[in-house]
C-alpha cells in the first residue's frame, strides 16, 4: 500500500508535465512548450530530424505554428520506459493537414523535460 502512495506523485506529474505541454501544443505557444526544454531539443518534420538548443528550437517551432496553425491537438497515449523516459504520442490538426506528434521526455535534474518532438504529415 506505501508503494501505491509513493508512486502516485510521479504519475501525476507526469500526467501534469503532458497536459501542459498539449495545452501549448493545442494553443500554438512555442514559448509555453520551450519552458519545459532541455538544453539540446531534436525537433523532426516529416523524417526531416535536427538538434537544436532550446532557444533555437522555440524558434523553429514558432515557425511551424505560423504556417500549420493548431486547430486541434489530442494526446491519444502516453507511456514510460524501465529507465524513466517518459514518451506520450498525439494528433495535430493544423491549417496544412494533420500530423501524428511523438513527444520524449527524460529525467533531467528532478523534473522532466522534452527531449524529442516529431511532427509526421498523415
Amino acid at each position: 500500500m506505501l508503494c501505491l502512495a509513493l508512486a502516485t506523485p510521479a504519475v501525476t506529474a507526469q500526467g501534469d508535465t503532458f497536459g501542459a505541454v498539449r495545452s501549448a501544443i493545442r494553443n500554438g505557444s512555442s514559448r509555453a512548450i520551450s519552458q519545459y526544454f532541455g538544453g539540446t531539443v531534436e525537433l523532426g518534420f516529416d523524417g526531416d530530424k535536427q538538434s537544436y538548443s532550446a532557444t533555437q528550437a522555440e524558434f523553429v517551432l514558432k515557425d511551424f505554428f505560423a504556417k500549420n496553425s493548431p486547430a486541434t491537438f489530442e494526446l491519444v497515449h502516453q507511456g514510460a520506459s524501465n529507465e524513466g523516459i517518459q514518451y506520450a504520442i498525439g494528433k495535430y490538426a493544423g491549417k496544412s493537414g494533420s500530423y501524428r506528434v511523438f513527444i520524449k521526455m527524460k529525467p533531467t535534474q528532478g523534473s522532466q523535460q522534452i527531449d524529442t518532438i516529431d511532427f509526421t504529415h498523415e
